[in-house]
Parts: structure tokens; C-alpha cells; sequence
């Protein structure tokens, strides 16, 4: 077993977690390796390798070498090891979303669980699709066949986040392989384990070197991924500011990117939905139970000025039921800001915010429980003025801003008043209302009366700062991840 399911309980019993390399198991070339802390309880959980540059040449190396068998293999052949991993998952679901939990510190019955789901759900479906990448053939007479293909790109280099780790990973790693590329695949520093125990299942059904993957900081094992001359193409999700870095990577070689950015998302309620389902769907939107830290979160929130006291109230009282606390009790809803660095930020946007003059309707506590980790209460801001940071700016924590409008064209001239363009929420009971307004939504991915998460199928990514391409969808593996080569014959 390369990752435990029970991890240590303080840095003397840590074990060392390796990481995968052209199929085999083992330390990183520098032999540093670096902690991964509970962030629920401030424990050191494991060690893993500290990669850089060389690492991630034998890295690539080896999925280069993977690549020249496994881009020839039919993608149905493919689809069924994808399946096969979806269905080990499946079976070992309550041992992924413990490690899940303990690591990014996302509440294990409300969070982990349905992450771990994910996965499985995310290998099936590519699994199953894989055989329906289709060409065209085009009509030009009787003397000329001509047709189009789709190839793999190549070798692939991905970087994944903390905060949603599996679900990403598991992501990148089926659209990559269905299309019959190779995956380097760079782990987030704070949040690797999972994804190891992902790659550990993974590895006993694939060919060595297809799967790759790697540990360590994005400024050194990250940097090096995004540079490597022989990654023909990047895929990133994470902050705007490094994704900035990705392209700049890229452009030397010019090399195509898929990016999954930042997001300041809107949530528009209309009177007709001043009702508890909607409250709900509004603190699903908002991510309260990842404690916000989701790129989706719709962390701005245009309450109609006929309705905003009353759904203010309402929301603040639902809010005051959910349990903060250690991320793998039953009883908690919400768990722990991911670390220090990340607690200590959403606290100043929080005291920026008052101290501006913003009214804290609830929450703004840091640490309302009693264990010893990085809490927050989830927070409810009024009064907030459009150029604020709190207003502008992805907190990426439980930080609520609340704006009244009244007017139709005023609020969406406002929800576009933003870097972003990621998602969008919109709550009314009228198809036509709903209709206007998501059309004139500036955001790749908008929902109507739900507040719920991505499904695969659905076709995700952002405008604007917030990305380019896109995700989750069959289409979007096929942009994404493949070359179009036309074939014109004279007969």
C-alpha cells in the first residue's frame, strides 16, 4: 500500500508517501521531501517528495516513451481500463474521501464523500465515451475523399489545486487518457495524498509511464512541468496569477493550454424565489460547506431591494445551523480553511471590510470551535461598495457580500463588473426572466434555480480572466486534448 488510509497522528510517526514514475514507486532525485499537514487539527500527516526540473524530465521522459504504444491503442481499449479505474474507486470510496478530508480539510460527510464519488463517476463517463471520437468526412464531389481525424497531442502536463483535488485529477487525468495522450501529472503541495492513493489504483491497470505523477511546490516541480520542452500541451486549474505564468510558459513552444482559473462569481435572486429551497441553493452556490475555497463560489450575492432584509435574515439563521468543526466528525458541516497562509487572508478580507465600513451580519469568528485548527465561521457582509477588494477580489473562503438592486439591467451591468467570468447563478421563477438574464451573463458556466456542483457531461470553464477552454464535457476533451488532421484524397 503506497498511501494510508490512517495517517499519522504527529510528525514522529509520519510516514513517507512516494511518488510515481514511469510505473515505478519512490523519493524525489534531491531526496527532500516535504510535510502534509491535517489543516482541521495542525498535525503533520505525511511526507512526500520534493521534486524539481529532474525529476520531471524522467517524469516526461517516461510518459514520452508510454506514449508511442499507448496514442496507437484503439479508444475503446482505453475506455475500459478508464472504466475499470472508475469501478476501483468506486469500491474504495470511504478510503479516498478520508484522505480527502484529513488533508485539504473539507468536512468528510458533506464534502469528502461526494469528492470521492466524483472520481469514480468522472473515469466512468470518459470511459464510456471514449469510442465516440468521431472524424468527419467532407462533400466535395466524386473525385476527392476528404476526411478528418483526431490524434493525440502528446505528452500532457497537468497541475491540480488543493482544494478539490481528486475530483480535478481524476478530470485531467480521464480526458488526457482517453484521447490517447500521456500525463505528467503535478499534485498540489497541500493536498497530494489522495490523488497518490488515485495514482497507486491507477497504476495497477495501466501500461507504466502513461500515468506520471508528481509532488512538490509549483515554483519548482510546477515551473518546471509548465517549461519542459517536451510537454506538448498544458492543462492548469488554479489561481489567475499562475495560470498567467502558464501561458507565458507555454508561448516559447507554442504550446496549447487549457486553463480553469479564478472566478468572483454572481448570485441574482429575483422577489419570486424569497423562499428557504432558495436560501439553500444560495449557500450551495456560495460553497459554505468547502468553507468557499471553490472557484465557482458565488460569493456575490444581488438580493431584489424588495426582498433583501427578510432573505438576509433568513439565510443568516440558516447559516447559524450548519456545524463548524473537525472535518472528519459526522456531526461537521463545514470544516478547515486549507492553512495558516490561507486563514490568516480571509481574516484580513473580512477586517478590510469593516473597517471600511461593512456590516457583519454573521460570522467574521476565527476559530468558533474548539479544536485546534483553521476555522472560520461562514460570513455574511453588507454594505460592501462595488470597488471593494472583499467585493472584487476571490477571497476563496467563506465570505458572503450581500447588494440590494432594483433594477434588471442595473444588477447584470454589475454582475459583469468584473476580472471573471466563470460561473453564474440566477433564481427566479419565470423561464423569460431566467432567460435574459443568463443570456446576458457574461460566464461560461451559468445555473438557473440550482446551486449545485459541476456533472460530467456539462460542458465548464470561464470567460475572461477566468480560463480558456473547456472542461468536463466530451467536446471539450476533444478541443481540448486533440489535433484535427485532415486527409484529402484524389480517386
Amino acid at each position: 500500500m503506497i498511501v494510508q488510509t490512517t495517517l499519522s497522528s504527529g510528525v514522529a510517526d509520519a510516514p513517507q508517501v512516494p511518488q510515481l514514475i514511469g510505473g515505478k514507486w519512490g523519493a524525489s532525485m534531491g531526496g527532500e521531501w516535504t510535510a502534509v499537514e491535517n489543516p482541521g487539527r495542525k498535525q503533520t500527516l505525511a511526507f512526500v517528495p520534493a521534486s524539481d526540473e529532474r525529476d520531471v524530465d524522467a517524469a516526461v521522459t517516461a510518459a514520452a516513451a508510454a506514449f508511442r504504444t499507448w496514442g496507437r491503442l484503439p479508444a475503446r481499449d482505453r475506455g475500459r481500463m478508464l472504466l475499470a479505474i472508475g469501478d476501483k474507486i468506486g469500491d474504495h470510496q470511504e478510503e479516498l474521501a478520508l484522505l480527502i478530508a484529513s488533508e485539504t480539510g473539507n468536512a468528510l460527510r458533506t464534502q469528502a464523500r461526494g469528492e470521492a464519488a466524483s472520481g469514480a463517476d468522472i473515469f466512468r463517463f470518459y470511459g464510456e465515451v471514449a469510442s465516440q471520437q468521431k472524424g468527419e468526412t467532407l462533400p466535395f464531389g466524386d473525385g476527392l475523399l476528404s476526411y478528418t481525424v483526431r490524434e493525440p497531442i502528446g505528452v500532457v502536463g497537468g497541475i491540480v489545486p488543493w482544494n478539490a483535488p481528486v475530483t480535478l485529477s481524476s478530470l485531467k487525468i480521464a480526458m488526457a487518457l482517453m484521447t490517447g495522450n500521456t500525463l505528467v501529472l503535478k499534485a498540489a503541495d497541500l493536498a497530494p495524498l489522495a490523488v497518490l492513493k488515485l495514482a497507486e489504483w491507477a497504476s495497477e491497470i495501466l501500461p507504466p509511464g502513461v500515468l506520471n505523477v508528481l509532488t512538490g511546490s509549483g515554483s519548482r516541480a510546477g515551473a518546471a512541468l509548465a517549461r519542459h520542452p517536451r510537454v506538448s500541451k498544458l492543462t492548469f486549474t488554479g489561481s489567475t496569477g499562475v495560470g498567467k505564468g502558464i501561458i507565458a510558459a507555454a508561448a516559447d513552444r507554442i504550446a496549447p493550454v487549457t486553463l480553469e482559473l479564478g472566478g468572483k462569481s454572481p448570485v441574482i435572486v429575483f422577489p419570486d424565489s424569497n423562499d428557504a429551497e432558495t436560501v439553500q441553493h444560495v449557500i450551495n452556490a456560495m460553497r459554505f460547506t468547502r468553507q468557499g475555497q471553490s472557484c465557482t463560489a458565488g460569493s456575490r450575492l444581488y438580493l431584489h431591494e424588495s426582498i433583501f432584509d427578510d432573505f438576509v435574515a433568513k439565510l443568516a439563521n440558516q447559516l447559524q445551523q450548519l456545524h463548524v468543526g473537525d472535518p472528519l466528525d459526522e456531526a461537521s458541516d463545514i470544516g478547515a480553511i486549507v492553512n495558516e497562509h490561507q486563514h490568516a487572508s480571509v481574516l484580513s478580507y473580512i477586517a478590510g471590510a469593516i473597517d471600511a465600513g461593512g456590516e457583519l451580519v454573521a460570522g467574521g469568528v476565527s476559530n468558533p470551535t474548539d479544536r485546534d485548527g483553521y476555522y472560520i465561521a461562514p460570513t455574511i457582509i453588507k454594505g460592501a461598495r462595488a470597488d471593494w477588494a472583499v467585493t472584487r477580489e476571490e477571497v476563496f473562503g467563506p465570505v458572503l457580500v450581500v447588494i440590494p438592486w432594483s433594477d434588471e439591467d442595473e444588477v447584470l451591468t454589475w454582475a459583469n463588473d468584473s476580472d471573471y467570468g466563470l460561473a453564474g447563478y440566477v433564481f427566479t421563477k419565470d423561464i423569460s426572466t431566467a432567460l435574459r438574464m443568463v443570456n446576458g451573463l457574461e460566464a461560461g458556466w451559468l445555473q438557473v434555480n440550482r446551486g449545485g456542483g459541476q456533472l460530467p457531461g456539462m460542458s465548464y470553464g470561464g470567460n475572461k480572466q477566468s480560463g480558456l477552454g473547456r472542461e468536463y464535457s466530451l467536446d471539450g476533451a476533444l478541443e481540448s486534448f486533440t489535433n484535427v488532421k485532415n486527409v484529402t484524397i484524389a480517386i
